[in-house]
């Protein structure tokens, strides 16, 4: 906070020699009396980041209800397309060089921007899945609370108190939003099986989405993925170790369960 109204009076000092004159209402004080601008000004990848995001909340929001009328695989397609811009723009700045090796392969695609980039290229020019929605739904709601939160900081203490009790409320239940992500990527994974099967998906989908679970589950920044897929198999097992559960049920939830850990990538020691 310091350095952006320090940024803000450096600019209106350096400004103030041929606009001023004299004058009271000159540039300068436009600038400090908007500090919200002057914040927005001075860092633009996250104010772009944070419209983009707001953005994809809006369209997401529109096509689940379509309140204002329009074609809902329109506002379906815009929500992939802002959340693609947003990874696209979070990996630049996680990456900002580019080079030509497995190295920076290696690093690019352990970035879990580049694991929506892919995402939102999958479903793209899919059959429209509400499912598909719901991670790059609640993903730009909690990435856009930091910069909000600064915002309404900037606007007065008791600014749009609505709003800064809703951010207060998304930042404490952040871990549990985290969690059913996880468990709508897991599951998503089924429901384009059956979309493959009533011939609503093409038949490399799954494929391209196992690629996608693969990296979300040997994610460095995010495990919770890997976290539920611990859980869901120990619900499993816990369930078919009872006595009521039917010989046939147990033999198929078992063979489900190894054939999936096979399919899981080793995770290497960080």
């Amino acid at each position: 906070m310091a350095d952006d109204s320090g940024s803000g009076s450096r600019n209106g000092t350096e400004s103030n020699g041929p606009a001023n004159n004299g004058a009271g209402d000159g540039p300068p004080q436009n600038t400090q009396s908007n500090p919200v601008l002057a914040h927005m000004m001075q860092n633009k990848v996250e104010t772009t980041l944070w419209f983009t995001r707001i953005f994809t909340v809006i369209c997401s929001v529109l096509f689940l209800l379509p309140i204002f009328g329009g074609n809902p695989y329109s506002f379906y397609q815009r929500a992939l397309i802002s959340a693609a811009a947003t990874s696209a723009l979070r990996m630049h700045q996680r990456l900002p060089n580019v080079q030509l090796n497995m190295d920076f392969v290696r690093r690019l695609f352990s970035e879990d921007s580049s694991h929506y980039l892919m995402y939102c290229i999958i479903f793209l020019n899919s059959y429209p899945m509400t499912m598909s929605l719901i991670p790059i739904f609640l993903f730009a709601l909690l990435h856009a609370c930091s910069f909000t939160k600064t915002v309404l900081n900037l606007m007065g203490p008791q600014s749009m108190m609505f709003v800064r009790n809703a951010v207060m409320k998304l930042e404490a239940q952040q871990v549990n939003i985290l969690r059913f992500i996880a468990s709508t990527e897991i599951f998503l994974m089924p429901a384009i099986v059956i979309l493959v099967f009533s011939g609503k998906a093409s038949f490399f989908l799954p494929f391209l989405y196992y690629r996608f679970l693969t990296l979300r589950y040997s994610s460095r920044r995010n495990p919770y993925n890997r976290t539920l897929f611990s859980e869901f198999r120990q619900a499993v097992e816990f369930l078919c170790s009872k006595p009521q559960c039917p010989q046939f049920v147990r033999n198929l939830c078992f063979s489900s369960i190894g054939f999936i850990s096979r399919l899981a990538p080793p995770i290497q020691a960080q």
